[in-house]
């Protein structure tokens, strides 16, 4: 009798530890995934408030009467491709990811291109509006780029807390997947050829 006793206590025992273990894996992955999804919807935010500042340098520039209006319809297009692509942070795929990052390479790239277009009119460099854009910009991109590495930093802390055993197992019992980090855009790992003319 107390033999059987003595093995339900040690067998109590170990399920209570079981579901312990269990209920703290699962409420771990549940705080770094929320972690990682709210540090995604910090990289939206950063790219909403670039999105919102190149309307206003838009309207800045459209104001120079004989501005090329071919780059800023480029800039236009490109805003407006860059805002409508947008991910469900419950739903961060690779895929998805790719997809988000070639909107806004398109828009960093039709911005730059901007960006060297102004440096022939002087009375736009010369326009305080735009220069408190300009600079306003620059200080945009780098706040992207700290959430980017904040979101890759929420992620891997996820990552390795469903990945490492015995969370694995568990892992897959309860549905967690691994998630998508940022990747750098194709080719940036190359140096940029700058060329210059000083003729």
């Amino acid at each position: 009798m107390k033999k059987g006793l003595v093995v339900l206590i040690v067998l109590g025992v170990i399920a209570v530890g079981l579901y312990q273990w269990a209920v703290g894996f699962n409420n771990t992955a549940v705080t770094l995934e929320a972690n990682a999804k709210t540090s995604w919807s910090n990289v939206e935010s950063a790219y909403q408030r670039r999105n919102d500042l190149i309307g206003n340098l838009v309207k800045t520039v459209q104001g120079a009467a004989d501005f090329e209006r071919g780059t800023l319809t480029d800039v236009i297009e490109a805003r407006a491709k860059a805002t409508s692509t947008t991910i469900d942070a419950n739903n961060l795929t690779p895929e998805k990811m790719a997809a988000f990052q070639q909107a806004q390479s398109g828009l960093t790239g039709a911005l730059s291109k901007l960006m060297v277009v102004v440096e022939r009119y002087p009375e736009l460099k010369a326009n305080q509006n735009f220069l408190e854009l300009q600079a306003q910009l620059e200080g945009t991109e780098n706040r992207i780029n700290v959430e980017r590495n904040k979101f890759n930093e929420t992620v891997n802390l996820y990552d390795i807390h469903i990945s490492k055993f015995p969370g694995s197992f568990l892992a897959g019992i309860f549905g967690f997947e691994d998630m998508a980090r940022y990747k750098a855009d194709a080719g940036s790992e190359n140096a940029p050829d700058v060329e210059f003319d000083f003729k």
